[in-house]
């Protein structure tokens, strides 16, 4: 597939890397070029442009940016640019404020999540929530111990869902489905709890797994 990457991050970044060595074809959508420019050095092949041309290039999304700059990204990538498309949703609503006693601060609420704005304001898109609970160094084939740790996974779109679905498990995954776009209420704040152990021991090599009976 065609990819547009939006944001030009770690995350980013690494999400590129994953989706180019599967065979996707990867354009990023940046207001700075300048971060990328190492990264591009180093994987032939890829493609640095505008949000727009981002957007246009892609048959899916990736929102890889802030959280507090998810809006801004995607207003400049145009709706009609998202119309129709998955938008895998990698992004949490984290607060400027410091944490206190290492839990992260939102600036969304318990009744509403970052990806519900989303997929009001751009109604045509397909929203799917991943990857925003665990960092980017396990974003893409993740080696643990207790086998491939679960990705939650939500939207209101069930294409789009299975889209993102493949992806994910291409990527060392279980996939869990949570359901419509209400569940991203309970996937972001996950990011918290991730960020927890790391900002009180350092070590940040971790990931989810829900275990079921036998």
């Amino acid at each position: 597939m065609r990819v547009g990457i939006l944001g030009s991050g770690a995350v980013a970044q690494t999400l590129g890397s994953g989706l180019m060595a599967i065979g996707h074809t990867v354009m990023f959508g940046t207001r700075d070029p300048d971060k990328l420019r190492e990264w591009a050095g180093e994987h032939s092949g890829a493609m640095v442009g505008s949000f727009v041309d981002a957007a246009a290039h892609g048959e899916i999304l990736v929102l890889a940016v802030k959280g507090a700059h998810a809006l801004a990204a995607l207003r400049l990538a145009g709706a009609a640019n998202l119309s129709g498309k998955p938008v895998m949703d990698a992004t949490n609503p984290i607060a400027d404020a410091p944490p206190i006693d290492g839990v992260l601060q939102y600036f969304t609420t318990m009744n509403d999540s970052l990806m519900e704005q989303l997929q009001r304001e751009f109604a045509d898109a397909n929203f799917v929530k991943a990857f925003s609970s665990v960092g980017a160094m396990l974003m893409v084939n993740p080696v643990m111990p207790g086998g491939p740790p679960t990705m939650f996974i939500c939207g209101n779109n069930e294409s789009a869902k299975a889209t993102v679905g493949g992806i994910v498990t291409s990527f060392g995954w279980e996939v869990m489905d949570l359901g419509t776009a209400v569940a991203a209420r309970a996937i972001e704040p996950l990011c918290m709890l991730w960020c927890i152990p790391g900002m009180r021991t350092g070590q940040w090599a971790r990931a989810f797994k829900m275990l079921h009976p036998a």
